[in-house]
């Protein structure tokens, strides 16, 4: 599927999926793609669905159930040189849509990325001896069928719980878990597809805010305007302070927990919200119980650290092929021409890629802590 300087490719099929047959490719109208650090990536692939010439009881597509639910597609966009993979994902829906009128049906395969194998089965069982750090590693090493890394980043108050003490015990899907244990250290979990294809990453760990930034989206700069549309928004209630005071069950005695601000390096806002909002910061009281100290404090930096990931986000659209490379999430974009506010490094939250024969756009939503740039220019 030519397009312009980019091109396309889909694998599909059982566990380890094959090349789409020509015969596919040539009936592709749309693929939409969205990426995210929040619950499962997606997409959406539609066709043009014809009678098979041989078998007139039958479209040609659903011949073979190469597109049928549970069957795997990676979605590959090589756009210059480089291929880049957008999604390693499980088809969960297909849906046929003809036209009485005309003859002519629609075929829309819907899915999710490999994440949606862990959240098939709820189970109740017990990690014992085990930290968050080590129950992560082990879900994620049991679906390697799939191409799964684990990359798990250890929080430093991840201590080891006695038997004795304590026994993390799960309840519900592996999937359920796995997020629940990021939440209480203020991390996040995705699949992130690549960097070849049939190989995925599990990150577990904070927002990646390290690493070379992205080419810059570029705005009312004339010729180097690179971005179609853009907002700024600013949630003055997000930022959330936790006070209380909890019982430490190893000492029995109370302790207060207190949190004071983001804890996420390095800062990308000069103006951080917890500070400018000062005295109107909402204020939330913990209400964990059963933990230590430790890991209560670590749950309360958590919500405060998640509070302020979106206080400022910026949502919106560019071509790719002016964009000249493919905007990807999970890490750092630098935005100029927007002014001192809105200018500087952001994180990519999401990515939505929508590709046609003629066109390829992309949607993105970006976040930081509070407005005001900490760098005087960023990289073209």
């Amino acid at each position: 599927m030519p397009m312009l300087s980019a091109r396309l490719t889909i694998l599909v099929g059982p566990t380890v999926p094959i090349p789409a047959p020509p015969t596919m490719m040539e009936t592709l109208q749309t693929v939409t793609v969205t990426t995210s650090d929040e619950g499962r990536s997606g997409f959406q692939i539609v066709f043009a669905a014809g009678r098979s010439a041989t078998l007139s009881s039958d479209y040609t597509l659903m011949v073979g159930n190469m597109l049928k639910p549970f069957n795997r597609i990676v979605i590959v966009v090589t756009l210059g040189l480089l291929p880049q993979v957008l999604i390693d994902g499980i088809i969960t829906t297909q849906e046929l849509t003809p036209e009485p009128s005309t003859g002519r049906a629609t075929l829309t395969v819907t899915g999710e990325d490999i994440s949606v194998m862990m959240d098939l089965k709820e189970v109740s069982t017990e990690h014992p001896s085990q930290n968050a750090t080590m129950i992560a590693t082990m879900i994620m090493a049991q679906y390697a069928t799939y191409g799964i890394i684990p990359k798990v980043i250890p929080p430093l108050t991840d201590l080891i719980p006695l038997p004795l003490e304590r026994i993390p015990v799960q309840h519900g899907t592996d999937l359920q878990y796995i997020e629940e244990l990021a939440e209480m250290f203020g991390y996040v979990f995705y699949i992130q597809p690549g960097p070849v294809p049939l190989t995925n990453t599990g990150y577990w760990g904070p927002p990646v805010r390290l690493g070379v930034p992205q080419k810059a989206l570029t705005i009312n700069m004339g010729q180097a305007t690179n971005v179609e549309t853009i907002s700024f928004s600013y949630n003055g209630l997000a930022p959330t302070l936790v006070t209380g005071k909890v019982q430490d069950f190893k000492t029995q005695m109370t302790v207060p927990v207190q949190t004071l601000m983001s804890t996420r390096v390095p800062p990308l806002a000069s103006l951080p919200a917890l500070i400018t909002n000062l005295p109107n910061v909402r204020t939330q009281q913990l209400r964990h119980w059963g933990l230590d100290a430790t890991l209560s404090l670590s749950r309360a930096q958590g919500i405060t650290d998640r509070s302020v990931d979106s206080v400022v986000t910026a949502t919106g659209e560019l071509d790719a092929i002016r964009y000249g490379t493919i905007l990807l999430p999970f890490g750092l974009v630098g935005v100029r021409g927007a002014g001192f506010n809105n200018d500087g490094f952001w994180y990519v939250q999401s990515v939505t890629h929508t590709i046609t024969e003629k066109s390829y756009k992309q949607k993105f939503v970006l976040a930081r802590e509070g407005p005001g740039s900490t760098t005087p220019a960023v990289i073209p």
